[in-house]
């Protein structure tokens, strides 16, 4: 292995955390989004005091958040080269690759024609194919679903194809089995779904509850990504969360699955403990999945502050070789109408406690400036797009 600045990096997607609209918002109908400008207003300030000391005002001033005269990390902001704004555009992008052909998506449902292909293959009658929150589905079909055995399927502003069932109706290994016969079905161009996701649920008589055995079935990365060229070269490529499922495991020497925001939080500080070099990748997607899509900015405020709190750990166990890179994926203003991601800037904030002083890193032009400073750190094979700002910090 070659030399490197930092032994570790550890980079936290803040899922959907983004910080006002892009330039290039009207074209995606999010003209006026802000999520933490107006997460940030809803709350009357957000108390996030170890953003505070890092530098989150110094990228756009945020009702609550302090904005120190010397702030700890360097800061700036990134905006989306990609055509789209999911999960999967995003995260793809900070890994280095740029998506010019945006993810099919189905506001009106599944086409009649891949309806049926797909019920001759599972067996199984479809309920619902919409788009839909992932509760309210439920209240809706579960009873019909519990009843009949038909399966359900919805989507969401995402390029998702999502199938839920009771686990004592239809076992894991059916539900996850369908799952993978749709994801071959799936890869037709003429479909291009991003993710098929299992959606196990349990529960009786409308107290439905969704349990963890989620799993996602993505596409494969159309080309390596900066996590291919570490563990190829003998480096650690951690993936905590739902970071292996969003590269479909290319680049990962290890997987850690997830259940919560504070899990995640606990897993990353557990990956603090171990001597590894390389990467440790964490997703925090309740942000998302919890409050942004279901348009509860309260909750998503209060979700911030509490990852606010556990950040204080995370901070204290940093060692002097280690670098901290805190950004997010898109947006998704749960003040916006409809329950869409919003195309926005994310923040970046990158922390070392062997710096001397924190820089603006400015506006990036890619949110694959990230993979590519990580691909610089450690002297493997830069992406194509990107910039690194390794010299920068």
């Amino acid at each position: 292995m070659s030399s490197y600045k930092y032994k570790r990096i550890f980079l936290i997607v803040l899922d959907s955390v983004g910080i006002g609209e892009a330039p290039d918002a009207k074209e995606f109908g999010d003209e006026g989004s802000d999520t933490l400008g107006h997460i940030a207003e809803t709350m009357n300030g957000l108390q996030m005091p170890n953003m505070a000391k890092l530098g989150l005002s110094h990228i756009k001033e945020i009702q609550g958040i302090e904005k120190h005269e010397t702030p700890l990390a360097n800061y700036g902001m990134m905006q989306e080269a990609s055509s789209g704004k999911d999960t999967m555009t995003g995260h793809w992008e900070i890994m280095g690759l740029h998506i010019t052909e945006p993810f099919r998506v189905f506001p009106e449902g599944f086409p009649p024609e891949l309806v049926e292909v797909l019920e001759t293959q599972w067996g199984r009658k479809m309920i619902g194919n919409k788009v839909a929150s992932g509760t309210e589905i439920l209240d809706e079909l579960a009873e019909e679903h519990v009843k009949t055995g038909d399966v359900i399927v919805y989507t969401s502003a995402d390029s998702v194809l999502q199938i839920a069932a009771h686990e004592d109706i239809v076992p894991l290994e059916e539900l996850y089995d369908m799952c993978e016969k749709a994801r071959r079905i799936t890869l037709d161009p003429k479909y291009m779904v991003g993710r098929i996701i299992a959606r196990p649920f349990i529960g009786q008589n409308g107290q439905w509850e969704r349990t963890p055995n989620r799993h996602d079935y993505a596409l494969k990365p159309f080309e390596r990504t900066v996590m291919n060229e570490l563990a190829d070269g003998g480096y650690d490529s951690i993936a905590l969360g739902k970071i292996s499922d969003i590269y479909d495991g290319e680049g990962i020497t290890e997987a850690i699955r997830t259940i919560s925001n504070d899990d995640g939080m606990e897993k990353l500080v557990q990956s603090m403990d171990q001597s590894f070099t390389g990467l440790s990748f964490l997703n925090l997607v309740d942000f998302d999945a919890k409050y942004g899509h279901r348009r509860d900015p309260k909750g998503y405020g209060e979700a911030l502050e509490q990852f606010d709190r556990q950040l204080a750990e995370v901070l204290e166990k940093l060692n002097d070789d280690d670098l901290l890179m805190i950004t997010a994926d898109h947006g998704n203003d749960p003040t916006h109408p409809g329950t869409d991601h919003t195309r926005e800037f994310v923040p970046l904030l990158v922390y070392s406690k062997s710096q001397t002083e924190a820089k603006d890193l400015g506006v990036r032009q890619t949110f694959a400036d990230v993979g590519a400073t990580i691909a610089d750190n450690f002297n493997v094979r830069m992406p194509n797009s990107g910039t690194s700002f390794l010299k920068e910090i």
